[in-house]
C-alpha cells in the first residue's frame, strides 16, 4: 500500500536532514524537525519518537524501495553512510513510469501555446527522462545540471514560504563569515543564475533586498514568530532589467561598448550578453556591441570569461576595472 501524505512528508524531511552534512542529527533533532514540518504543512502538532524510529526502519528496508543507508555515529548521530544518497534518487517503478508517460503526453498538448511557453523546457526534460528510464538507454538530451550543489533540498520550503507568506528562520554562513549566522528572512522570489539558486527578499520590513545563495544555507525552517514582510510592488523582471546576474545596486546603468573579434562575433550575436545588446558597428575585424547595464561582479566575470576575444572600449572607468583585473591575472603567471 502506498505511503500516505503525512508519511511522505516525514520521509522527505528526514531525508533532507540526513543529507545536510553541516549538522549532526540526533533522534530528538529529527523529531523536532519533522514535527515542525508537519505542523507547517498539515497542522499536526505532535509526532511520537516511535513514529520516527519506525520511519527510519521503513526507509532502511526494501518495502518502499529506498534501501536508505542510515547509520548511527557515536551511538547518537544519524546520517547517511553514502553522502550522495537520497530517497529522491531511487529507481522509478513501472507504475510511476506509466504515470509519468501519461503526464508528459498531457503536457505536450500545451506546447506551442504562447501562454505555456515556459512549460516547454519542463516537458522536454520530463519526456527525455521518461524515455531514458523506460528504454534503459542514455538520455537523448543532456541538460546542464549540478547534482552536488548544496542547498537544493531547501528549494521546496523556500518556495512554500513565499506561497504561504511565512518568514524563514535561517542559519546562513557567507563565504566571508567564520561562523554561521541565525536570522529571520522574508523570501519574495527564487532566482536561478548559471545553475546556482538564490532566495531573494529582506531581513526585515522596509529593509534592503538581499540575495542569499542556497549553497550557503545551513538550516532553513518556516516560522510564525515574526510577521511576514510582503513584497508590495516589486516585479523580478523589472528588478533585474539593468543587470547581468543577481547583484543589483543603486548604480545608474552605463552604456558599455565592447569589441568582439570576427571569429567569435556570431556566438555573441546569437547569444547576447544582455537583452539590451545591439550592434553599433561591423567590419572585417569584428563587431562592436553596446549593452546598458549596471557595473557588478557578474558583468566583469562574464566579460573576463571571453578572454582575448573581447575588448571593453567604454566607459573609461569600466575599461580600467577590467584592465586592472587582467593585469592581476597575468601577474599570477609570472615566474
Amino acid at each position: 500500500m502506498p505511503a500516505n501524505r503525512n508519511a511522505l512528508i516525514r520521509y522527505k524531511t528526514i531525508d533532507a536532514c540526513l543529507k545536510n552534512r553541516f549538522r549532526n542529527w540526533t533522534l530528538e533533532d529529527l523529531i523536532e524537525k519533522v514535527s515542525n514540518t508537519l505542523y507547517e504543512y498539515e497542522g499536526i502538532e505532535t509526532i511520537s519518537k516511535r513514529t520516527i524510529q519506525n520511519d527510519i526502519q521503513m526507509m532502511r528496508s526494501d518495502k518502499l524501495g529506498y534501501f536508505a543507508p542510515i547509520v548511527v555515529l557515536e551511538k547518537k548521530y544519524y546520517t547517511y553512510e553514502d553522502p550522495n544518497y537520497s530517497i529522491t534518487n531511487i529507481p522509478i517503478s513501472d507504475i510511476d513510469l506509466s504515470r509519468m508517460n501519461e503526464a508528459v503526453e498531457m503536457l505536450k498538448q500545451f506546447k506551442g501555446f504562447s501562454h505555456f511557453e515556459q512549460l516547454n523546457e519542463v516537458v522536454q526534460k520530463l519526456e527525455d527522462h521518461v524515455y531514458s528510464v523506460g528504454k534503459k538507454k542514455n538520455s537523448v538530451i543532456d541538460f546542464e545540471k549540478n547534482d552536488n550543489l548544496k542547498g537544493l533540498s531547501y528549494l521546496d520550503i523556500l518556495y512554500q514560504s513565499v506561497v504561504q507568506k511565512k518568514a524563514i528562520k535561517m542559519t546562513y554562513q557567507s563565504f566571508k563569515a567564520q561562523e554561521p549566522n541565525v536570522f529571520f528572512f522574508h523570501v519574495w522570489w527564487l532566482k536561478e543564475f548559471k545553475n546556482r539558486w538564490f532566495a531573494v527578499g529582506v531581513r526585515k520590513e522596509n529593509g534592503s533586498i538581499s540575495s542569499l545563495a542556497l549553497d550557503r544555507m545551513v538550516d532553513v525552517s518556516l516560522s510564525d514568530d515574526v510577521k511576514y514582510a510582503e513584497n508590495q510592488d516589486l516585479i523580478p523582471e523589472e528588478y533585474y532589467k539593468n543587470v547581468i546576474g543577481v547583484t543589483v545596486s543603486n548604480l545608474r546603468p552605463m552604456n558599455v561598448k565592447i569589441f568582439v573579434i570576427a571569429k567569435h562575433a556570431p556566438y555573441v550575436e546569437t547569444k547576447p550578453l544582455h537583452h539590451s545588446q545591439k550592434i553599433i558597428e561591423r567590419n572585417e575585424e569584428g563587431i562592436i556591441i553596446e549593452i546598458k547595464v549596471q557595473h557588478n561582479y557578474e558583468l566583469e566575470k562574464e566579460i573576463l570569461g571571453f578572454g582575448e576575444v573581447m575588448k571593453v572600449l567604454s566607459p573609461e572607468s569600466f575599461v580600467k576595472a577590467i584592465k586592472k583585473r587582467l593585469i592581476k591575472a597575468s601577474n599570477r603567471y609570472e615566474l
